[in-house]
């Protein structure tokens, strides 16, 4: 399950993003993921759970947000969302469009955390931590 080294590498990014603010309690940890990723947003959420035990992240939530695969079309140059890998055609057109644009991101987007006076905040993380 590879499942369980990207739930540790997610930890890891959000507890260096966390020290970086004073390690305040994280409440949860935003990722968006996409379909074409290879991750199972299920086997990351059981894997999540195995991860953070012992951790200064015990009881975070991981939320994710699973984006769409997207494309640009050649000929008309709309982004379309692909609804089928299957079929990767615009949908404005019917041109055949393999430049895939979106779809793949695995990527920590902001730590939701617990500011001075015990209520919820939100960090973000930098723009380019992405989980291995």
């Amino acid at each position: 399950m590879h499942e369980l080294s990207i739930a540790l590498s997610i930890l890891g990014i959000a507890e260096e993003e966390a020290g970086r603010h004073g390690n305040p309690r994280v409440i949860a940890v935003q990722l968006k993921l996409g379909p074409l990723s290879g991750v199972v947003p299920e086997a990351l959420l059981s894997a999540w759970e195995l991860a953070r035990e012992g951790s200064p992240l015990e009881g975070a939530r991981l939320d994710i947000e699973v984006v769409p695969v997207t494309a640009i079309c050649p000929q008309c140059k709309t982004e379309v969302v692909i609804a089928s890998i299957q079929q990767l055609c615009c949908s404005a057109c019917g041109t055949p469009t393999p430049g895939i644009t979106g779809g793949r991101e695995l990527e920590v987007t902001a730590l939701e955390i617990e500011d001075d006076c015990r209520n919820p905040a939100r960090s973000g993380a930098d723009a380019g931590s992405q989980a291995e």
